[in-house]
């Protein structure tokens, strides 16, 4: 039942134990958490502090400008030119943030020359206002920049200061403005008057100058400027930077900025030098070529005899169509001529003619008219007179001329309109041949003409472009658009006061920690009755004495208040009321060994005054000194009772008797002392002797308890061959010193027989560590004690 209680309790504590383990050391953390908050205030005090310096620009997408400055017209045609007008973002980080845009910023600001403050501390850089400057003329052949030695200046007044290097090889004092030949080459060293207030607060002060090589400097700021392009889908860049000087970061960026837009209109120049050579060339072959076409459009027109080929072809094709009508009516009127021909000859004399039937001659009409007429009036005169009237034979005879007349005329005419016919036929062919080739010359002339615009068009885009570049070099945009100028935050990023205090505040609570851990981590020893506990599970502790501090007695005093005196009292009672009042009830004395595993766990002392504890309740009390191997006992006693026989002498010889070995004890009247007595060669053998027991028994006929302050038993068999005198075996532990491993032995011991009726003493324990983890002692009367010795309870 008491081991099933015991593993409960195993089970409830280990987490308030873990926890006990480290909170009673809370001075120690305490006192981690102030020693590292004060050194976080003076890291923080002395620390270089960074600021962090930013600007924005937005890089032109030239793909999208429009102005005839980005030579945007270009990219209509897609001239050659079309590569540069795409700004890839990615492309223009490399170029921010490559080493030689880097140098020449460093180089324009003389970065690569550094001025120091040297104070009582640290040294600081200076850059806002600088007292003087140093000109660096000319190195000398055998020797490097890399080499070159720092430079301590000190400003004597407005005209001189005082020079030496970090190599020693150089010092003295020189006017400013003169030039010094040093090992390394010749410097000039110029004054800044121009505040004179500021200039005096240098008076005295040492400055100490640096000089780099430009490419050495311009690697440390690659390094140190960080380009982003936040904002994926826009061109918007920021440029940032840590430093202790915002001054010269907000100088570095927008200088950086600066030569970028330099860099960007220097290409762009140079592609616009170039372009206009290149149009310059084109422009002399493109006059060739078009005088050549020229020259050969004109001798088309000449050799074909073309003025406008289109107004040719039209009025050719004009001349064919009234060609056409003309043919129409030449053979429409040789038709009608044939038909009156016919007609004619068909018919008699006495037969009018037909008239107005479309004969465009107008003899011809006039003649038939007037034959008509004639027939008419014959025919009148025919109806009053004869055909031998001579009238109507005049009229007859002038109707035989006219008709004759006639007759020839359209004979006559129809020959002509053969005639005209066979020509119009000719000159159809020749119409028809013109038509023909029309077509042909018209696409040879088209190809010619096509060849003059192409040209002509070329050439006057060419002479635009060429224009356009003049003006591009004229005048050139920036290509990155500053959004925000350089600008340093007020309050510094690095090191961050809140969070160096909270990482010295964890730091000062982790390394208490860890000490603590560790210590326990590699701590064999036991150091409260949990320890036991855990070895020796069914065997109980009844006592837990107190470690003794500085300048406290060791023994029990009368009257005794103190913390010890009242843990021994509850030894006291526990082993009243546990084993003593237990023990068969005779007029016999109660028998206690006090034993431990090995040497030096305090077996002596707690025995000691274990007796003193009993002999203040009156009970009588003797202290024998069993360990004749290793005697302890006469340490605590005058030097008149060392000399006296002891339990050796009693075993011995046998006309001893008890009496003659027990000497009063000073300390108290109800306590007597047995020394051990002379040290023996066999120790063993000697505590086997019956004498021994008798020696037992006669102190229990005297003596209400007797203790027996026995040799270490695990080192030797003297108490295991005495145990089976004892009533009750007290095995003291002593924590801060007894490893936890030897807590086997006694466990074996018991579970042997060895050892019976075993109560374990804790002895030395911390207060920290009495019982289940009582910080506050045994102490219950008011005790005048120190603020240091409560705060650590001690």
């Amino acid at each position: 039942m008491e081991e099933n209680r015991y593993r409960e309790e195993t089970k409830e504590l280990p987490l308030r134990e873990i926890v006990e383990q480290y909170t009673r050391y809370w001075y120690l953390f305490v006192l981690g958490v102030m020693i590292a908050l004060v050194l976080a205030f003076i890291y923080l005090r002395y620390t270089t502090a960074l600021y962090q310096t930013r600007a924005t620009i937005i890089i032109k997408d030239e793909k999208s400008a429009s102005s005839p400055m980005e030579m945007a017209a270009f990219s209509q045609f897609g001239s050659f030119l079309s590569r540069f007008n795409t700004s890839k973002i990615d492309n223009e980080l490399a170029i921010f943030n490559s080493k030689r845009i880097i140098s020449k910023t460093v180089e324009a600001l003389g970065l690569n020359i550094k001025y120091e403050s040297v104070g009582a501390i640290k040294t600081s850089e200076i850059y806002s206002y600088i007292p003087f400057k140093v000109q660096y003329q000319s190195f000398n052949e055998v020797g490097n920049k890399l080499s070159v030695p720092r430079l301590f200046i000190e400003v004597l007044s407005n005209t001189e200061y005082k020079l030496e290097d970090e190599t020693q090889a150089v010092e003295g004092t020189y006017k400013f403005g003169e030039q010094v030949s040093l090992p390394f080459g010749e410097i000039t060293v110029l004054p800044n008057l121009e505040n004179p207030e500021s200039f005096k607060s240098f008076l005295d002060r040492t400055v100490v100058v640096t000089y780099r090589p430009i490419e050495n400097v311009a690697l440390d700021y690659q390094d140190k400027v960080v380009i982003e392009n936040e904002i994926k889908s826009s061109n918007v860049l920021e440029l940032s930077m840590l430093t202790p000087v915002t001054g010269k970061a907000e100088d570095f960026l927008d200088e950086l900025i600066s030569q970028y837009n330099q860099d960007a209109i220097a290409d762009r120049n140079e592609i616009a030098k170039n372009t206009s050579k290149f149009i310059d060339s084109r422009l002399q072959i493109i006059t060739r070529e078009l005088d050549s076409v020229e020259r050969n459009k004109e001798t088309f027109k000449s050799d074909n005899r073309l003025t406008d080929i289109q107004a040719e072809a039209q009025i050719i094709l004009e001349n064919a169509s009234e060609f056409n009508k003309k043919q129409f009516d030449v053979g429409t009127q040789l038709e009608l001529s044939k038909t009156m021909i016919d007609y004619m000859e068909k018919s008699s004399n006495a037969e009018l003619l037909p008239s107005n039937i479309g004969i465009q001659s107008e003899e011809i009409a006039t003649a038939v008219n007037n034959y008509n007429q004639l027939i008419l009036y014959r025919n009148k005169l025919m109806q009053n007179s004869t055909t031998k009237n001579p009238v109507v034979l005049n009229v007859n005879n002038q109707i035989e001329q006219m008709r004759a007349s006639i007759l020839g005329s359209l004979k006559n005419s129809s020959n002509a309109l053969k005639i005209a016919m066979k020509d119009l036929n000719i000159q159809e062919s020749t119409i028809n041949s013109k038509i023909a080739q029309v077509p042909a010359k018209e696409k040879i002339y088209r190809g010619i003409e096509r060849q003059q615009t192409i040209k002509e068009q070329l050439y006057l885009f060419l002479l635009q472009q060429r224009e356009e570049a003049s003006i591009t070099l004229a005048a050139t945009s920036p290509k990155a658009k500053v959004v925000d100028n350089a600008y340093s935050t007020k309050s510094p990023v690095s090191p961050q006061k809140p969070l160096i205090y909270l990482g010295s505040l964890l730091a000062g609570l982790l390394v208490p920690f860890i000490g603590i851990y560790g210590a326990n981590l590699l701590n064999t020893k036991v150091s409260s009755r949990r320890d036991v506990e855990r070895h020796l599970p069914k065997t109980p502790i009844v006592g837990e004495i107190p470690k003794i501090k500085r300048n406290e007695a060791d023994l029990i005093q009368h009257n005794d208040r103190s913390i010890m005196a009242e843990a021994y009292r509850i030894l006291r009672t526990n082993l009243q009321y546990l084993y003593i009042n237990k023990l068969e009830e005779n007029d016999k004395g109660k028998t206690l060994i006090v034993t431990s595993t090995i040497k030096g766990e305090g077996k002596t002392f707690v025995a000691f005054n274990l007796a003193l504890t009993l002999a203040l309740t009156g009970k009588k009390v003797v202290l024998v000194g069993a360990d004749i191997r290793n005697p302890q006992l006469q340490r605590y006693l005058p030097d008149h009772l060392k000399a006296k026989k002891g339990l050796t002498e009693f075993i011995v010889y046998d006309d001893l008797h008890v009496e003659d070995v027990i000497a009063q004890s000073e300390y108290n009247e109800n306590l007597s002392i047995v020394l051990s007595g002379a040290i023996p060669p066999n120790p063993a053998e000697l505590l086997m002797q019956k004498r021994t027991t008798t020696f037992v028994e006669e102190l229990k006929k005297q003596f209400d308890y007797i203790i027996l302050d026995t040799a270490p038993s695990m080192l030797v068999t003297d108490t295991i061959l005495i145990n089976k005198l004892a009533d009750i075996t007290l095995y003291v532990v002593r924590a801060g010193y007894t490893d936890k491993r030897l807590l086997d032995f006694p466990q074996d011991a018991i579970d042997d027989g060895r050892l019976a009726n075993v109560a374990i003493i804790l002895n030395n324990v911390n207060l920290n560590n009495f019982g289940y983890g009582n910080k506050y002692g045994y102490a219950y009367a008011r005790e005048e004690r120190s603020l240091l010795k409560r705060i650590l309870n001690k």
